[in-house]
């Protein structure tokens, strides 16, 4: 019997023992209450100085260090309970758990809407004198900002009540829908068994083409039946948006996604337009692709169908041990960290019943330590998103001795470590390759990712666009829902595509998110981004290991404009510095194609 040598378990009993009933974790949550009330009530009654308006600078540096302290240890208590969810979805502890930290969180949001307001109405003498010495003065500057584009403290702080049982309400239904989604799959036997989505969805990939189209046809049944209500649950949180954006006075749906992501929409057009302009290049390897599966076009599940020996399962110690390697050629403080990770339990990948499906990576702020979650079933795709998550682990790392706010960077350049950690992985493991089939397998896994960042993505980001036009005039139909989804998928993949996936709106969790708008484009940045510094890091050599750390740290600090320019001298809103990036892709397809020709 073989022994693991990497733990397929985390642990979290190091944070709060006992799950949910952790007595520890009570007093925490107490703790927070309070700490919370009295911030709130000090913030409530403060109105200036001898009638200045705003706050003064003793009031500015206790407001500031009282907030960084409750995120902390919010963000503690948040990553627990999203932890012990997604390890089983029936954990009812859990939900309650979770349904009193999104109470907290309307709390602290509260809070922080009064701060907000008082910042944005001290004057500029005093303010201007202070922040220039604080050192999380770009968070605040930008906290001062968008004040000023919000309504009253008054109504924002009423609609952030209402949002807990409302708004956030309805994002959380979604845990409810796929604990109780079941699908049906017969095991190696023949027998007929049980799958949770998260088991399911790894079926999805595998690289028989009949347990493929079988997988993909239960998976189609069985999110229809649930349909109603994940619609339900998407016209309500797309429709407490528009009425707020509504209120406002915010007249485009991706002001706030735009905003939080430290982004401009002309580096978000200038992103699109080139991978509009490279997307041929795709269609000649979807073409090529479904030649060499026998088929005329390829349907949702052959889009991600391994070829060659990507078929083959790769144990979960020899996926630690290859990630390991490949690290080790960037950067051995970064093999050094992942073998850390995988040794001392921060991830959980076994794959058993009652996980939620897929995968992410969350931060304890106050131990300083994140931890990995998904289900690991031997796939190269899986081997992908452990390097993924590891790369958003890493960067949490290696900005653990910034002050709070410091660390508190967007989605998009969040997405750019973890894609970075892909790319290394994947072009590694390129250049070592041995044989003409191994390397068509790896260019093929690479192209994988330009399918995903450029057409996956982009059809969601259609979808959600068409969505939010059309509720603006009321509640949108399954039936239309899938109509808006097949149409956004058809578009994105340049009409190569079969059979489309018209329930993925149903199925995909990020559709659901309340905290994060349009949870769709910074994926497509991250990658892009990460492939310039690739580009950078292939240039400079061993010496760019440092660099990189600099740029991460930088993350929470400055706008992703700012960050490029500094760190790698581009400008993000020309077609220049996004064309190189697809340039790479381009050119993985054409090895691919020569490759593979007859």
């Amino acid at each position: 019997m073989s022994t693991s040598v990497y733990p397929m378990n985390w642990n979290l009993e190091v944070f709060f023992p006992g799950g949910a009933a952790s007595p520890e974790l009570n007093r925490e949550l107490e703790a927070l209450k309070k700490d919370l009330a009295r911030l709130r009530q000090e913030l409530t009654g403060a109105s200036g100085s001898e009638g200045v308006p705003g706050a003064r600078p003793e009031q500015l540096d206790r407001w500031t260090e009282a907030f960084q302290s409750i995120a902390d240890r919010l963000g503690q208590v948040d990553s627990f309970a999203g932890c012990l969810l997604a390890q089983n979805v029936r954990d009812t502890a859990a939900a309650q758990l979770n349904g009193q930290v999104q109470s907290m969180r309307a709390e602290y949001s509260i809070a922080m809407t009064r701060f907000e307001d008082l910042i944005s109405r001290t004057p500029d003498s005093i303010w201007d004198g202070w922040v220039q010495n604080s050192p999380v003065r770009f968070y605040l500057n930008e906290l001062r900002q968008n004040a000023k584009e919000k309504l009253s403290p008054e109504l924002e702080a009423f609609a952030a009540d209402l949002a807990v049982d409302g708004y956030h309400g309805w994002g959380n239904l979604y845990n409810t829908i796929v604990s109780r989604a079941k699908f049906r799959a017969k095991n190696k036997d023949g027998q007929e068994e049980l799958l949770s989505a998260g088991q399911m969805y790894n079926r999805l990939s595998d690289a028989d083409r009949s347990v493929r189209a079988e997988a993909f046809t239960e998976w189609e049944r069985e999110w229809s039946e649930h349909a109603q209500l994940c619609a339900d649950a998407l016209n309500h949180i797309a429709g407490f948006r528009l009425k707020l954006y509504d209120r406002r006075g915010w007249n485009s749906v991706l002001k706030e996604p735009l905003k939080m992501n430290r982004m401009s929409q002309a580096t978000l057009d200038a992103m699109w337009a080139a991978i509009n302009d490279g997307k041929q290049e795709l269609v000649r390897y979807f073409e090529r692709k479904a030649k060499l599966l026998g088929v005329e076009k390829l349907d949702w599940h052959d889009i991600t169908a391994p070829l060659g020996s990507v078929s083959k399962k790769l144990s979960y110690d020899d996926a630690c041990k290859l990630i390991i390697e490949q690290f080790q050629g960037f950067d051995p403080k970064l093999a050094r960290f992942t073998e850390m990770a995988f040794k001392e339990q921060w991830i959980e990948a076994e794959d058993r019943p009652g996980k939620r499906p897929g995968g992410f990576c969350t931060t304890f702020p106050v131990n300083g330590e994140t931890r990995i979650f998904m289900t690991y079933s031997g796939t190269v795709d899986n081997v992908s998103t452990l390097a993924h998550e590891l790369g958003h682990a890493y960067h949490s790392y290696v900005m653990e001795d910034l002050p709070s706010f410091s660390k508190h960077y967007a989605m998009n350049v969040a997405e750019t470590a973890s894609t970075f950690a892909e790319i290394i992985v994947a072009q590694s493991q390129l250049e070592q390759a041995e044989s003409k089939e191994e390397k068509i397998a790896l260019l093929e896994l690479k192209i994988q990712n330009a399918v995903a960042f450029y057409m996956n993505i982009h059809a969601r980001l259609l979808f959600e666009l068409s969505f939010y036009e059309e509720r603006r005039n009321g509640e949108v139909s399954v039936e239309r829902l899938n109509e808006l989804m097949t149409a956004a998928q058809r578009e994105a993949y340049s009409g190569v595509l079969g059979e489309a996936h018209p329930h993925f709106w149903a199925a995909k969790l990020h559709f659901f998110f309340t905290d994060v708008p349009f949870y769709n484009f910074p994926y497509t940045f991250g990658y892009m981004f990460s492939a310039g510094i690739y580009a950078r890091a292939k240039e400079a050599g061993s010496e760019f290991a440092g660099q990189y750390v600099n740029l991460l740290r930088d993350t929470g600090s400055m706008t992703v404009e700012e960050l490029a320019l500094k760190h790698m001298g581009v400008n993000l809103q020309q077609k220049g510095f996004w064309e190189s990036a697809v340039a790479m892709s381009s050119e993985d397809i054409r090895q691919f194609l020569e490759l593979t020709e007859n």
